[in-house]
């Protein structure tokens, strides 16, 4: 099976802890600072978190391909976390599971969704504009591993989408 076909093989699950060791490899991968496995315990413990992981089977095999972790708080949505493993790639699964957020969160009364994001990282700022998501302010300095500016984005759940 070719990489392009494996979106029609996928599915999504909960995380779980067994699925550790291959989200943490897609992590470092995807991120000069990735979450250490600690980090993703703990948003597994957290009442507010939703995680969420892409399965897809690989010939033969379901393989985490994707994963995403966002927080549901009063009416908003805080995304943390979001990677494809490098293989799947530019087949739609970010995009797909960014709006699979904005449904999850709608249907837990969410009014907005909000993300912090690198200046530098212009491929994921593409796709969350697509997303609907628009600058809305900057912090200074937030990524103490280099010091870089985050981009705070903003988007709007509307009530009838």
């Amino acid at each position: 099976m070719s990489t392009k076909e494996a979106k029609q093989q996928a599915s999504v699950d909960l995380m779980k802890k067994e699925d550790l060791p291959e989200i943490l490899a897609i992590e470092r991968e995807s991120f000069k600072t990735p979450w250490t496995e600690g980090m993703f315990i703990d948003e597994l413990k957290t009442r507010h978190a939703q995680c969420l992981v892409v399965k897809i089977d690989f010939d033969g095999k379901a393989v985490v391909g994707a994963y995403i972790i966002f927080w549901v708080v009063a009416d908003e949505v805080h995304l943390h976390n979001l990677a494809v493993k490098k293989e799947f790639r530019r087949q739609g699964l970010a995009g797909d599971l960014m709006n699979l957020m904005k449904h999850m969160a709608g249907q837990l009364g969410a009014v907005r969704q909000t993300l912090e994001v690198r200046v530098s990282n212009n491929e994921a700022i593409g796709l969350y504009r697509k997303c609907g998501f628009i600058v809305k302010g900057r912090r200074p300095r937030y990524y103490t591993d280099t010091q870089e500016d985050a981009l705070i984005m903003w988007a709007e759940n509307k009530q009838d989408e």
